[in-house]
């Protein structure tokens, strides 16, 4: 999963990379310090793949891990080649989904290059250079299909649905604001359209307010907008995130709780990238490893075991399968078997999230 992460000048997002990837991206109080995207990976928290690996006696964990992309800042006319522009806008098509950082946060020491703090006015500020991109990008496909048309009748559908996506854009809306059926969405998804993206808005806010619950003005802002485009919002401080990566477990633990914090900015922004993209974790065990394994929510049991590798797909015959709760209850997998807990799925069964799996396949 590659997450992009977005934003203008000074907002926070180079602060927060570094802190969720311990990457140490470089940062600084001017534009532009970020050119070529960096890329950190970070792995999934899944407290369910230790109580495995005691379960198992397993010799390695491995957890499922998410790829972010820390994208340069953007400048207002991106879209027509400003500040870097081109790049930024190549890079998003890269990522399967965006976080954009918004700045909601005063502080008279960290210029904004506006002059004045304004999470509307960020995001407009992108979501327009998006737009405009998208834009031309339309108009010259449309151009392209109407000539096919001309050849082919059987294409029509097709320009509609450029021309509609044309019609949103002009209205300055993003293609992801709109609804298509599934073969629509299919054809749309090749378009790889920047505003077709799913995005999180990632409001950062000053330690004291994340203390105070997180909301202030700005951040109201921004989830009222939010809600226009079912977008979700997760509420962090990159600066408390900072201060959380150089901790380790145990003192990040009690760190929390001093703050009165559940849980840290990272985990929000996984869960809510989980259910941005429509995503869940099988699991596999054994003597050897413990491991998540992450697909698509809907994924049939052999799309799932080719995940793992393609000839278990190939040779797909059954799915032992049982809910991780389930085999928790029981303590083990033979008494699961004993108990009848233990079921053997075929090709349509369903994967669902939790679900602990060993594949039969002969190839």
């Amino acid at each position: 999963m590659k997450l992009g992460i977005v934003g203008l000048p000074n907002v926070g997002k180079s602060t927060l990379f570094n802190a969720i990837t311990k990457a140490g991206a470089e940062s600084a109080n001017y534009p532009f310090c970020t050119i070529e995207p960096n890329v950190g990976v970070v792995t999934v928290p899944d407290a369910r793949l230790e109580e495995l690996r005691k379960m198992y006696d397993s010799k390695k964990l491995v957890p499922t891990a998410i790829e972010f992309y820390d994208i340069a800042g953007l400048v207002e006319g991106a879209s027509k080649g400003e500040g870097l522009g081109n790049q930024f806008l190549s890079h998003i098509r890269e990522v399967e989904s965006i976080v954009h950082v918004v700045r909601c946060f005063e502080d008279e020491n960290v210029v904004h290059v506006d002059g004045k703090i304004g999470p509307l006015k960020d995001i407009e500020t992108i979501n327009m250079e998006l737009i405009f991109a998208d834009e031309e990008m339309i108009d010259r496909r449309i151009l392209k299909m109407s000539k096919e048309v001309k050849k082919d009748k059987a294409m029509k559908p097709l320009l509609d649905i450029l021309e509609r996506i044309k019609a949103t854009l002009a209205d300055l809306k993003s293609v992801r604001t709109m609804e298509f059926n599934e073969e629509e969405e299919k054809f749309v998804r090749t378009l790889q359209l920047l505003t077709s993206k799913p995005i999180i808005y990632c409001a950062n806010v000053s330690e004291d307010d994340l203390i105070a619950g997180g909301d202030n003005a700005f951040v109201n802002e921004v989830k009222e907008f939010a809600a226009t485009e079912n977008a979700d919002v997760v509420v962090i401080s990159a600066k408390v995130e900072q201060e959380i990566s150089e901790l380790d477990d145990e003192d990040r633990i009690s760190f929390l709780e001093e703050l009165g914090l559940k849980e840290s900015g990272l985990d929000q922004l996984i869960r809510a990238s989980y259910h941005l993209l429509n995503l869940i974790s099988f699991l596999t065990a054994g003597p050897q490893e413990v491991r998540a394994w992450t697909i698509r929510k809907g994924t049939k049991a052999p799309q799932a075991a080719g995940k793992i590798h393609s000839d278990i797909e190939r040779g797909f015959i059954r799915a032992e399968t049982i809910a991780f709760d389930d085999l928790m209850a029981e303590g083990s997998l033979a008494a699961a078997k004993e108990k009848g807990v233990l079921r053997l799925e075929g090709k349509e069964y369903v994967v669902k999230d939790g679900d602990v799996i060993n594949f039969r396949f002969n190839v």
